[in-house]
């Protein structure tokens, strides 16, 4: 376990998988879409591996750079996320003791922010859906940057909005690549164990821990 004697200006959040645990759906959905609709032949642990980045990089892992016309990967993707949210949205809720920590978190007046790699329609139907927006005093979204984590640009900008120098926030990742987009801007991170085993991590040095939610009583050490 790494060093928890930090105690952040900021909190920046990954929204799938680290605000809610809704990742399972986003694969079914393109899943969905690569093996009825586009005839693959991929097993569902393939397409788990490709769940990172915009949904036009998605596409372009799998079928190629010049598979897809501009018009088509708009068609798809606007699929995708309509198969998604109607996969989820029974499920849609915070991940146990979230609700608390962002009380907890606004009351000690650390601000916090949305840096995803997920698409505003996507952001909105869990932000909205689940009254949290009056926590966030920022969201950077897909449409916000030009590259996606691992590139540090998501959660740069978030930093930036909040006005917070990047070595003060804190991270809440979920996923290797974001956890390297975290290191790439400087930040340390905290990561949810709803995606990926620890051991998928080992070899980021900027991870203060690990939790499975937001009960766990090490994130008493951030305030």
């Amino acid at each position: 376990m790494h060093n928890l004697n930090f105690r952040p200006k900021a909190f920046l959040f990954d929204l799938n998988g680290t605000m809610i645990n809704d990742m399972e759906y986003h694969t079914l959905a393109w899943y969905s879409i690569m093996t009825e609709d586009l005839g693959t032949a991929l097993d569902y642990a393939s397409v788990k591996k490709e769940m990172y980045g915009k949904n036009h990089e998605v596409l372009e892992r799998v079928f190629g750079k010049d598979r897809f016309s501009p018009a088509e990967i708009e068609r798809l993707s606007a699929d995708k996320e309509k198969r998604y949210q109607a996969g989820y949205l029974p499920h849609l809720a915070l991940i146990d003791g979230l609700d608390n920590f962002l009380e907890r978190a606004k009351a000690a007046q650390i601000p916090m922010a949305i840096g995803s790699a997920a698409i505003p329609f996507n952001i909105d139907f869990v932000v909205d859906g689940l009254n949290i927006r009056h926590y966030l005093s920022a969201i950077v979204s897909a449409d916000d940057v030009h590259t996606s984590k691992p590139d540090p640009e998501t959660f740069l900008k978030a930093a930036e909005a909040l006005g917070i120098t990047p070595a003060d926030c804190l991270v809440f990742e979920d996923a290797p690549k974001g956890v390297e987009s975290a290191l790439h801007a400087g930040m340390r991170c905290m990561v949810l164990t709803t995606t990926h085993t620890t051991e998928e991590f080992e070899n980021y040095p900027n991870i203060l821990g690990y939790i499975a939610d937001y009960n766990d009583a090490k994130l008493n050490t951030l305030f």
